[in-house]
């Protein structure tokens, strides 16, 4: 067979790689499943039903949104990482792959060896809310206010980045609360909004909209700057807590072994979903900063990120039954 010349359509020869040998169904052949380890609401969920959406229509297949939560998402992520890896299973994993293996006594996957790295999709910051009804304007009014009587803490879970945060703020201001654990951040700001506790350590994006109507009041964000969706909210840094930061990250995985072809086109595809001038608006007034970049972005912020925790781990006190 000659080999096709320049006029050959570039995308012809791109669909016939991904198709592999004669005889091969190309992908995808079915519906993609996106696994998600929280519950619905929070940030982690819409962002991935956000991106599985325009995914969809350029995959020419449904991308379906799957809630898998508990135990700090390790179910989700033990389900990606033995799932067949054929591009059709895939992971839209947040801090706490990261983080788990230094909080549980055993996970049964590996962050660095088990997944193959797709894409960062965003970036944000980590925020302290309290109900409306708690009478503290600032983070100095609610830690005096934890240390003189036991306040209830909810975050997205047993081992997020909220709760690790959380914990890390109490480790160093001295402070002492009731950490209450929910199944993603939904659940947990739905028990704020009502007054059945009294703040929620979780993802930024989670809580702006509720920030902004006045039914939550926000304390502090956890990165270096202030962010420009809560631009009236300072750091814990400018708070009396120099140095204190925790970025908070989601991206897209798929289990180890998924073929490169498959790998590159979701790259490409969701890079160019968050180029998308509409959604790029809508995650920036949310709070998220687009990330994007190759696969080997995400894989270095894994590979900060899994020696970081285990210390911080410690120092917070941190670890989990």
């Amino acid at each position: 067979m000659p080999f096709p010349g320049p006029a050959f359509p570039r995308r012809a020869l791109f669909l016939a790689a991904l198709a592999g040998p004669a005889g091969a169904q190309p992908w995808p052949d079915r519906p993609v499943r996106f696994i998600v380890p929280v519950s619905p609401g929070g940030s982690v969920d819409p962002l991935a039903r956000l991106v599985g959406r325009h995914l969809g229509e350029a995959l020419g297949q449904p991308v379906v949104v799957e809630n898998h939560a508990g135990a700090g998402g390790n179910i989700a992520f033990e389900m990606v990482a033995r799932a067949k890896p054929d591009g059709n299973t895939l992971l839209v994993g947040w801090d706490s792959l990261a983080i788990n293996p230094a909080l549980f006594p055993r996970v049964d996957y590996d962050p660095l060896r088990d997944f193959a790295p797709i894409i960062q999709t965003v970036r944000t910051a980590q925020l302290l809310v309290v109900r409306p009804g708690l009478r503290v304007a600032d983070l100095a009014g609610f830690l005096d206010l934890a240390r003189r009587r036991r306040l209830t803490l909810g975050s997205p879970g047993n081992g997020s980045i909220g709760h690790l945060a959380a914990a890390m703020l109490q480790a160093r201001a001295g402070a002492e609360w009731t950490h209450v654990p929910y199944r993603g951040g939904g659940p947990a700001m739905a028990d704020l909004i009502a007054g059945h506790i009294d703040a929620v350590s979780l993802t930024l994006p989670a809580a702006t909209e509720h920030v902004r109507a006045g039914r939550l009041r926000a304390i502090a964000v956890t990165t270096a700057a202030r962010s420009p969706a809560l631009p009236a909210v300072p750091t814990l840094a400018e708070s009396g807590f120099p140095g204190f930061e925790v970025t908070s990250w989601q991206g897209l995985l798929a289990p180890a072994g998924t073929d490169a072809a498959i790998l590159r086109r979701l790259n490409a595809e969701v890079a160019r979903i968050l180029a998308l001038p509409e959604v790029a608006a809508q995650l920036g007034a949310q709070g998220f900063e687009p990330v994007g970049g190759a696969a080997e972005v995400l894989a270095a912020r894994l590979a900060e990120d899994v020696p970081r925790w285990p210390g911080v781990v410690r120092l917070a006190g941190a670890r989990l039954d």
